[in-house]
């Protein structure tokens, strides 16, 4: 048991020797998720699970405060459907699993395992779409998708991944256009505000766009060694599916017309960017609005103590879960309360409430901060409002923390050379101007290893020369490696 303990908590590869070894020392020891023997595929354990559901629980909180409603389509998508959005088909057809025979039996049609859902729902929309009474039609799926991915990381690209997608019709492109950007915002927002993970936000390039779509829309985050994830995506589709699958309604014209649709979606990516944005060489930090404990609740002292402690322990507890927090006790005689402070400082949990004999006789607690490891010690008939008061401050500060790393992190450049060498030898973000000619942006990535991650709304800096040709930019464009 002894040696046990010890395995459990040694120290973590640091994150400046071997970012890739830390990521996947500090998912183990933390118990999100193991390998399973699918190649590609992982198990989600409870730990794991539980921060996607918190994500879950919020997201779909403010979907269905906007208006949408959940749905779920099948897992099998009949061949002939991607057929019917050749842009579709040709972008996704390197990663489809297909479906060949089931009963014994070879299928009359090979049936894809969901990659996305837009064929399949836009079969179904054509059905239920008639008239513009029935619009906007506002649906979001909660599901699986399948891609199969030849280089594999857990959460951050796995073949198989949990995600939501949602799939809207309009009657205007007007409409559809909002739909598209009220919903990269409400991406932002919850990515900023609950998970305190800073973004870039934008428009993708043509040629990173989602495959089908007019316009696609993303916001992107930096990991700490300075590479790019994409934490989420909104599609503005145009009536390319809408064509594709005959979704047509009778207007107040009286005239047939085609459909303007949506699609967009975040994914147990956004688990990966948590780790990576906000994790150090002690193992997870977790925001307090997406940690599935808050405060851990630490009873020390002598065994003769241990009654009174407890029970003390336990009336604050109580106290603070009658108060929606999420709290728990670790009393456990095995464990000592050194290995204790070890184990849910690596699993990130905000806040480490300790309390022994010596702290009940002075009327107090301790409260110990994850995030920055500092420690106070607080009146014990004030627990509740200190204890609120230090979430509160933890998440902020969480956010501005990961927000000065972007910042720092975030570089200009005017050539190619200086763009190659701020990838090269620098991490982070680059921002350069762009002619919007598409070799000129694979010229970057061959040189550089970086790819267009978007065009931001507001960047810092307005570039006025193309930083491969020299030519006037059409766009002020950020690059960066990614995930």
């Amino acid at each position: 048991m002894a040696k046990d303990k010890k395995e459990f908590v040694k120290e973590i590869t640091p994150q400046n020797e071997d970012f890739s070894r830390w990521y996947i020392d500090v998912i183990k020891k933390a118990d999100l998720m193991d390998y399973s023997p699918v190649r590609g595929c992982i198990v989600f354990k409870p730990d794991g699970y539980e921060l996607w559901e918190a994500c879950q629980r919020e997201l779909d909180k403010r979907f269905k405060a906007t208006g949408h409603r959940n749905a779920y389509f099948p897992l099998f998508i009949p061949e002939s459907f991607f057929e019917k959005e050749k842009e579709h088909v040709e972008g996704f057809n390197p990663e489809l699993p297909w479906v060949t025979e089931a009963g014994g039996e070879k299928l009359e049609e090979r049936l894809a395992i969901r990659p996305t859902s837009e064929t399949i729902i836009g079969h179904m929309y054509a059905q239920w779409i008639n008239s513009y009474r029935d619009l906007p039609l506002l649906i979001n799926q909660w599901a699986n998708v399948v891609r199969w991915e030849k280089r594999t990381l857990p959460f951050l690209r796995t073949s198989e991944f949990l995600w939501q997608e949602g799939h809207t019709a309009h009657a205007s492109e007007e409409e559809a256009r909002e739909e598209t950007m009220m919903i990269l915002e409400l991406y932002r927002d919850f990515v900023e505000n609950f998970l305190a993970i800073p973004v870039f936000v934008g428009q993708k390039t043509p040629s990173e766009k989602f495959a089908g779509a007019v316009d696609t829309y993303s916001i992107e985050a930096m990991m700490k060694d300075g590479k790019a994830l994409q934490a989420g995506t909104s599609h503005y589709l145009g009536q390319n599916f809408a064509k594709g699958f005959d979704i047509k309604f009778l207007d107040r014209d009286n005239v047939q017309k085609f459909a303007y649709t949506t699609s967009w979606g975040v994914s147990t990516r956004l688990l990966g960017a948590l780790i990576m944005v906000h994790g150090d060489d002690r193992g997870l930090a977790l925001p307090p609005k997406v940690a599935p404990t808050q405060v851990v609740i630490i009873p020390i002292g002598p065994q003769k103590e241990r009654e009174r402690v407890v029970n003390q322990a336990t009336e604050i507890m109580n106290l603070l879960l009658e108060h929606d927090l999420r709290v728990k006790m670790d009393a456990r005689e095995d464990f000592s309360p050194g290995w204790k402070f070890n184990e849910y400082e690596m699993r990130g949990v905000p806040i480490r409430l300790e309390i022994g004999p010596r702290d009940i006789d002075n009327g107090q607690v301790v409260l110990v901060r994850r995030d920055t490891g500092e420690k106070k010690a607080v009146p014990l008939n004030n627990v509740l409002l200190e204890v609120e008061g230090l979430l509160q401050e933890i998440q902020v500060n969480m956010f501005k923390k990961a927000k000065e790393f972007k910042e720092q992190n975030s570089h200009v450049a005017h050539s190619l050379k200086e763009l190659t060498d701020l990838i090269t030898n620098q991490k982070g973000f680059v921002l350069a101007g762009w002619c919007g000619d598409e070799r000129c942006e694979q010229k970057v990535k061959e040189e550089s290893g970086a790819t267009s991650r978007n065009i931001p709304f507001n960047p810092p800096e307005e570039l006025h020369h193309c930083v491969v040709c020299n030519q006037t930019a059409k766009h002020t464009v950020w690059f960066a490696k990614s995930y």
